[in-house]
């Protein structure tokens, strides 16, 4: 295992997490437009609570990439590759008409997945 590109990874992981999170709870609308879905109170309301708690997992991604314990920081690389690739998969599966803001946003998961398993059978 790579631990110090897996703790790059996650800092990145940690970064761009962050900023989603802050576009979910202040422009929950144009996230929703992006995505070609309908833009009600309900749903806006959910991308906020989205954005809350993904917010929480950017703290969580940083916290774990100053860890120590190498075996830590690999557990949470692995997680953290499956995630994201199933945050891709998703995206993909969206019940909405395919934009271009759906693709990139799923090739940003299928991204940081390709990048954790690398990392997790690299040396």
């Amino acid at each position: 295992m790579n631990v110090i590109a897996m703790r790059k990874i996650l800092k990145a992981g940690a970064i761009v997490f962050g900023l989603s999170s802050l576009f979910l709870v202040i422009l929950p609308g144009v996230f929703l437009n992006l995505l070609q879905l309908d833009d009600s109170s309900a749903l806006r309301w959910s991308m906020r609570m989205i954005g809350i708690t993904v917010f929480a997992l950017a703290g969580n991604l940083w916290n774990h990439a100053g860890q120590a314990e190498e075996r830590r920081v690999g557990n949470v690389a692995k997680i953290m590759c499956l995630s994201a690739a199933a945050l891709g998969v998703l995206t993909l599966l969206i019940p909405a008409q395919l934009s271009w803001f759906t693709f990139l946003y799923s090739a940003i998961g299928f991204g940081f997945s390709t990048a954790y398993l690398v990392a997790i059978f690299t040396k």
